[in-house]
């Protein structure tokens, strides 16, 4: 058995779900929309390109869910997974993880967004595991901020080696999958790096070190 590890924004879904979850967030009245999803978009331009502070990002998408219960944000995400996550799951990724599933691989997901949306989305993909950016909570009341190592680049790493550690799991023999420059840090760290859909940087490397290069949908 080993480790199956899958990035999820564009890389198990056509979409990324914290800018997906600030157009709900804006539908529901907690933000000002126009205003949030334009620095939303810049942000995520800066992601792109691999300039982004993950800090800051967090700091701006987790303003609206502070002083919120998390019971209140559970109720909220739980409908959206369903009607705006769920059309835009790559069947092809679905088709990847019962592959490895079926050869007795453990499925993780490793994602750079939160875990009160990576958590919903992981069970709708039929994911038990997974790692994402923690939200702080006093008295369950989210507050804004996030706690621990964030699972962003060489964070991801770090993160997962603590969970390797903790499940007495290696990486022998494991795999991941990733449309982003920002994991080629994880990427060159497995035996079977795959790209999925990758943007221009990670398609570069892909074919320089002969990695497979996925075109999912």
């Amino acid at each position: 058995m080993a480790l199956a590890i899958f990035d999820l924004d564009e890389t198990l879904i056509h979409g990324d779900c914290a800018s997906l979850w600030s157009e709900q967030m804006a539908r529901l009245g907690w933000v000002d929309g126009k205003d949030f999803l334009r620095r939303d978009h810049e942000l995520m331009e800066a992601y792109g390109k691999g300039h982004l502070q993950m800090e800051d990002y967090m700091a701006f998408s987790l303003e609206p869910i502070a002083g919120r219960t998390l019971e209140e944000v559970e109720h909220l995400v739980e409908p959206w997974v369903e009607e705006v996550i769920e059309p835009i799951i790559y069947g092809d990724a679905c088709r990847c993880i019962a592959e490895h599933r079926k050869r007795g691989d453990r499925i993780l997901i490793i994602s750079a967004s939160g875990t009160h949306l990576v958590g919903p989305i992981a069970a709708r993909l039929g994911v038990d595991e997974y790692l994402a950016i923690e939200l702080e909570a006093v008295n369950g009341v989210y507050t804004g901020k996030t706690h621990g190592v964030l699972t962003y680049r060489e964070g991801k790493i770090t993160r997962l080696l603590e969970w390797l550690d903790q499940e007495q799991e290696n990486l022998e023999g494991a795999s991941f999958y990733s449309d982003s420059r920002n994991d080629l840090p994880l990427l060159l760290k497995v035996d079977h790096p795959h790209v999925v859909n990758p943007d221009a940087v990670l398609r570069e490397h892909a074919q320089t070190n002969g990695w497979p290069i996925l075109s999912w949908t």
